[in-house]
């Protein structure tokens, strides 16, 4: 999973990925301070591996990652060539989501660009400038499959097809609001990779004293939470500083700290959650003396697919998975004694694989 992080200059942006990845991307009081993009692959904390890993006896653990990459900020006329222009583009089109950090605490001694603290306003700078960016991209490939049409019904189709998006752009809409009229329409929209068409998860960043509390949240993340309940987006309050805290802190110090804070969890495991949920994503496992593993997939997926992410071979020579639940082999302790209580199963072909599910694929190539 990949995801890019974008944001206006001074929002704690860059802050959150340094907690994040502590890849120390440089993080200062004025714009512009992270001019190329920053990548940091972040291992999703699964308590699951280390269990299995004791039952196991396994010589590693492995456990899924996640791709940040910290784009510079932005503003507002950034397409046009504002700040840094948009450079930043390229590197968030491959992204699976975007999270998009908006400040929601206030400072004195931490400027913004526009002079005071207003989320909706700051989504709405960011979203103008992806829409812009995105009717560059549809201008560019209109022209290029206007020359190419030759009477071509598919193409002529698609250009059809990007004329009405571009319109749908220009009024100030998001691509994900666009409605495609069949599968044709909608793939030709998919192929083009558009930036506001990519979900997005909003981190609200608080201060100390809002981290905690989710009845008191200020007016500024509430503000949030409504526009992202209307446009079908994730959203997570966090504290880029408490974050930035204990990013250094040991397991135990960190649970310790969060506590105290009256915290459940930290800002990388509330990312993680959202973004699994707006992704629909889950994670089977795979356990034995050399390595357990956890594995991302969509939901939905069969068990042939699931085994394809192993390895193709898995895939092609599918004959049946051996499924326990994760819970059921930690509750009896073993998979002979959870097969003693019938709770081991032997799957085929359109068995859908389930969050949590320790699989054995059987295979033959």
């Amino acid at each position: 999973m990949k995801l890019g992080i974008v944001g206006l200059p001074n929002v704690g942006k860059s802050t959150l990925f340094n907690s994040l990845t502590k890849a120390g991307a440089e993080s200062a009081n004025y714009p512009f301070c992270t001019i190329d993009p920053n990548v940091g692959v972040v291992p999703v904390p699964d308590e699951r591996l280390y269990r299995l890993e004791e039952l196991y006896h396994s010589r590693r653990v492995v456990p899924a990652v996640i791709e940040f990459v910290d784009i510079a900020g932005l503003v507002k006329g950034a397409s046009k060539g504002e700040g840094l222009g948009n450079q930043f583009l390229a590197n968030i089109r491959e992204v699976d989501a975007i999270v998009h950090v908006v400040r929601c605490f206030e400072d004195e001694n931490i400027v913004h660009v526009d002079g005071s603290i207003d989320p909706l306003r700051d989504i709405e700078t960011i979203n103008f400038e992806l829409i812009f960016a995105d009717i560059e991209v549809l201008e560019r490939r209109i022209a290029k499959q206007a020359r190419a049409a030759n009477n071509d019904k598919a193409v002529v189709k698609e250009v059809e097809v990007l004329k009405r998006m571009k319109a749908h752009l220009e009024d100030g809409k998001l691509a994900k609001s666009f409605a495609p009229a069949d599968e044709d329409e909608e793939w030709i929209i998919k192929n083009c990779n558009l930036l506001t068409d990519k979900p997005v998860i909003f981190a609200a960043n608080v201060e100390e004293e809002s981290a905690g509390s989710r009845e008191n949240e200020n007016p500024y993340v509430q503000a949030v939470r409504r526009y992202a309940e209307e446009y079908d987006c994730e959203v997570f309050v966090v504290c880029a500083q408490i974050e930035q805290e204990i990013a250094e802190l040991e397991e135990e110090e960190k649970r310790e700290f969060l506590e105290e804070l009256g915290l459940k969890e930290s800002g990388l495991e509330k990312l993680i959650k959202a973004s699994y949920s707006l992704l629909g994503l889950l994670s089977f496992l795979t356990a034995g003396e050399d390595e357990c593993r956890a594995w991302t997939i969509k939901k939905g997926t069969k068990a042939p697919q699931a085994a394809g992410k192993i390895h193709t071979d898995f895939e092609r020579g599918f004959i049946r998975a051996e499924v326990v639940n994760y819970d059921h082999l930690m509750q009896y302790g073993s998979v002979a004694a959870a097969r003693d209580k019938g709770l081991v199963r032997s799957e085929g072909k359109d068995y859908v694989v389930q969050d949590g599910d320790v699989i054995v694929f059987k295979f033959n190539v």
